[in-house]
């Protein structure tokens, strides 16, 4: 493989870290994201064919042995039906790879597939393993109905009475409540949203880490982002409902409170929620999967293979689990501690589109220039496949810092539960 916009390449003397502890990418790979419906692109492909693409087309690129991987770790956020029986390990044997290699499936909300890649990192870093997989995937069209609970607590009416959470697109509008971020404000951001996604796919930026989906019969079922609607304006979104609205009056199963009166009574300053968000405001619903091939020093060094860059670190923290949400912010801020950096030492930065006002918060919080976040749109655009979606926004940063000839980027998310998940890279 050449070394076309400084990636993967094999060379007699590879440039990698000089940390034998470093935990180096050695490529991404991801599938298109397919309308989360039953007309969608994926519907028809099972998510474990989703993932195993992923993997077969990780080793092919590199060149890596299947043999060699020490384990595969997918996030995933159902954990259920099509998704169950740990996915990452029956995806590695549909893969046809040896069955000496172990699969693991991990599940933080939103955050899984970007906490499958720190896990990963953590074992390479700790000198446990030399070679690792780790994505998510979801298909989200193929989740069962009966799965659509509108709180967080496992149906426990204990843990319900000590945090009661309400469902996340209240919490999304609770955060652009106390903030202040009206409709306008947050309709203006999605349909920047959508222009940054289709002058991305327009110039291909997208092209190098996207792999056809095939169907059982090899034909290409996508091999395109399905989601993203041009041409869309704060105009058109203006004419959408608020789409949490009706679900502020109801309430949790046996529970007398409303959901819009459990967030007052947590903000009792607030006198009411202003429901703003809707479907072209909110991350879109769509299948898909994604997969990062990390390595140790030695291991490259072994294969006589650059990585394209390294984790610097990776971070979780958990936040007020009503407003649930608003954990992107110190999430990034304990990574950076960690990597010791400041947010000036960031070139790119993405903010996963859950809803408008997440990022538009988490811009706030850490006073970011716009025009460094979310460069080629985000899940408003192009959607949000939960247990895919950490490791989809690892590649696009990468992708992207290698096109702009930057070094570092962050990647950070908000999880259901009120949590936050954060990664740094580095090129190398």
């Amino acid at each position: 493989m050449g070394a076309r916009g400084g990636r993967l390449h094999r060379s007699r003397e590879p440039t990698i870290s000089d940390s034998p502890r470093d935990a180096l990418i050695l490529d991404v790979v991801r599938t298109p994201r397919g309308r989360g419906r039953a007309d969608g692109g994926l519907h028809s492909c099972h998510p474990q064919s989703l993932l195993a693409q992923c993997l077969q087309a990780l080793v092919s690129r590199t060149g890596t042995s299947p043999a060699d991987v020490e384990d595969v770790i997918a996030g995933n956020g159902i954990l259920a039906g099509d998704h169950g029986d740990d996915i990452a390990r029956l995806a590695v044997l549909l893969s046809g790879w040896p069955d000496t290699v172990p699969g693991m499936t991990l599940n933080r909300f939103c955050g899984s597939g970007q906490q499958a890649v720190t896990v990963a990192a953590a074992g390479i870093g700790s000198g446990a393993q030399d070679l690792v997989i780790a994505g998510g995937v979801e298909s989200m069209s193929r989740w069962d109905v009966a799965v659509g609970v509108p709180t967080i607590d496992g149906g426990n009416p204990e843990l319900r009475r000590r945090y009661p959470t309400v469902p996340q697109g209240v919490s999304a509008d609770l955060i652009a409540t106390l903030e202040g971020f009206g409709r306008d404000e947050v309709d203006a951001f999605a349909a920047q949203s959508q222009r940054r996604a289709a002058e991305a796919i327009a110039e291909g930026r997208f092209e190098w880490s996207v792999i056809p989906v095939t169907g059982g019969d090899g034909a290409v079922l996508l091999d395109r982002d399905e989601h993203p609607r041009p041409g869309t304006t704060a105009a058109t979104l203006a004419t959408l409902r608020p789409a949490f609205a009706g679900l502020g009056t109801q309430s949790a199963p046996g529970e007398s409170a409303t959901f819009d009166e459990i967030c007052l009574q947590r903000y009792p300053h607030l006198d009411h929620v202003d429901h703003v968000h809707h479907a072209g405001n909110s991350s879109g619903v769509v299948d898909g999967a994604a997969a990062v091939l990390l390595a140790s020093p030695h291991y490259a060094r072994a294969q006589g293979v650059s990585g394209r860059a390294r984790v610097r670190a990776g971070a979780a923290v958990g936040s007020e689990p009503i407003i649930m949400l608003t954990a992107p912010g110190p999430a990034a801020q304990r990574c950076l501690d960690k990597a010791g950096m400041a947010v000036s030492d960031i070139d790119l930065w993405e903010i996963n589109e859950a809803f408008a006002a997440v990022p538009m918060k988490t811009m706030r919080d850490l006073d970011l220039d716009p025009a460094r976040v979310n460069v080629n749109g985000g899940a408003i655009a192009l959607g949000h496949p939960i247990g895919a979606t950490g490791a989809m926004l690892i590649g696009t940063l990468l992708d992207e810092l290698e096109r702009r000839d930057l070094q570092t980027g962050l990647v950070t998310m908000c999880t259901g539960g009120g949590m936050g998940t954060a990664t740094i890279v580095e090129r190398i």
